[in-house]
């Protein structure tokens, strides 16, 4: 299912992206473009994300800067993300 409309992302898509790092609707956009076009699925990118474990948060929680921790994400090839993201 479409989360956004504007970038035809899909729900896989941002579950991807969480999987591999992203814990906010400002991450995930940043890794798709989702939510920054119209903003009608931030609050659908949200519910999708919730309020779990998030390791990258929990390391910026300890001081980590978090300009290292983006360069740690890295997309995985054969879920075809690693293209949208570049």
């Amino acid at each position: 299912m479409y989360v956004c409309s504007c970038f035809g992302i899909t729900e896989k898509q941002v579950r991807a992206h969480a999987e591999t790092g992203a814990c906010t609707p400002r991450q995930i956009a940043g890794a798709c473009k989702a939510g920054t076009d119209c903003g009608s699925c931030v609050r659908r990118i949200q519910a999708i994300l919730g309020r779990g474990a998030c390791p990258r948060r929990e390391l910026l929680d300890q001081g980590e800067p978090a300009a290292a921790l983006a360069a740690d994400v890295v997309l995985p090839a054969d879920t075809g993300l690693a293209a949208e993201a570049a």
